[in-house]
């Protein structure tokens, strides 16, 4: 599918530039403690000010650095460049950084694993851009770390609901990122809280999906992350017990076909959200739902063992979602243009810090 992003690239690059240098509309998750934190976004956001808050602003410069990386012939990389040098700065980044440590749940653990992926994606640039990139994030991807660890020793149980707080998709993001931002024994105690949270899980209740504000999947998030950490025949068999009716369906003597509630669950799992209004806010969440479900399964499907049969099955519900949400991506209407298109990417280029997943 990399080459679907390519396709793609330069809307990606215009909608990831307008949004990252845009600070309003904007909503800021601070906490006002008297009448002098009634600031201008930029003040306690030299770097990310933009994109309508903080963590989209984090990740929509992962996305510019992704556009740099894989096809900087398809995308204006001077502009993009200027942009990013002027937000990505030591100054801007310490008082990030600093933000960060004076307000220890601001973006838990949603926009702090997004910091992280925007480090590793800098370090896998590289040149003279990238290491310079890279360079100034340190004090914030330390900050991000020193949290982190703090954090999961204190987090008992997951947090399962399908938007900012899912524990399973920012503990992935930590598993692809941490080693690739030079920071491999933070994605040693992130495997350690998956194993823990996640291993003795079956029968996921995926009848209840989708939420009516999901853009991420419970089930498919915590399946993404344990893939992760499981060897593979280990992981085909965890699976079997935690989303079970994958398998293609079997002729049946009445109906023609298998029609057990594992089959009828996972129907409803792999089917692409109905979304009836894609300009309301929290509506227009199931549109990034398809697009974080099809690299969900794109992944999974890659991490079974060969001539699983549920490799077809996966392979294509996600191209559905990818249909299904593609168009959405650069609609001109700023309530999904300043986050979609980095989950576009994902589905389209594979996770942070790594080149394409084939």
């Amino acid at each position: 599918m990399s080459g679907e992003f390519r396709q793609y690239a330069d809307r990606f690059a215009a909608v990831a530039m307008a949004n990252v240098t845009r600070a309003y509309p904007n909503a800021p998750a601070h906490l006002l403690r008297g009448p002098e934190d009634l600031v201008p976004p930029h003040t306690h956001h030299p770097a990310f000010y933009g994109s309508y808050d903080w963590h989209s602003a984090v990740h929509m410069h992962w996305l510019l650095v992704r556009l740099l990386l894989r096809c900087p012939d398809r995308v204006p990389a001077a502009a993009i460049t200027e942009v990013l040098d002027r937000h990505l700065t030591p100054g801007a980044l310490i008082a990030e950084a600093d933000y960060l440590r004076a307000n220890p749940s601001f973006e838990r653990p949603y926009g702090w694993t997004w910091l992280l992926a925007l480090t590793a994606e800098c370090r896998a640039l590289g040149g003279v851009a990238g290491e310079r990139w890279a360079a100034a994030l340190e004090p914030a991807a330390d900050a991000v770390e020193q949290l982190l660890r703090g954090w999961l020793p204190r987090a008992t149980y997951p947090v399962r609901h399908g938007t900012h707080a899912n524990s399973a998709f920012a503990l992935g993001l930590v598993l692809d990122s941490a080693p690739a931002a030079g920071r491999g024994a933070l994605a040693e105690a992130a495997a350690k809280a998956v194993l823990g949270w996640f291993a003795d899980d079956h029968d996921a209740p995926v009848h209840w999906e989708p939420s009516g504000q999901d853009f991420l999947s419970p089930a498919l998030s915590e399946a993404e992350a344990v893939c992760r950490v499981l060897p593979r025949a280990e992981f085909g068999h965890w699976l079997t017990g935690f989303l079970p009716g994958l398998e293609p369906s079997d002729p049946g003597p009445a109906s023609g076909t298998e029609s057990g509630p594992g089959r009828r669950a996972s129907a409803a799992l792999l089917t692409p959200p109905v979304v009836s209004d894609p300009a309301d806010p929290q509506i227009g969440h199931l549109i990034g739902l398809s697009l974080s479900r099809a690299a969900a399964l794109r992944r999974l499907s890659a991490a079974l063992p060969p001539g699983d049969p549920r490799v077809p099955v996966l392979t294509a519900a996600a191209r559905d979602h990818l249909a299904a949400g593609l168009p959405h991506t650069a609609s001109g209407d700023f309530t999904g243009d300043h986050w979609l298109a980095t989950f576009a990417a994902l589905a389209l280029d594979g996770p942070p810090g790594h080149g394409a997943v084939d």
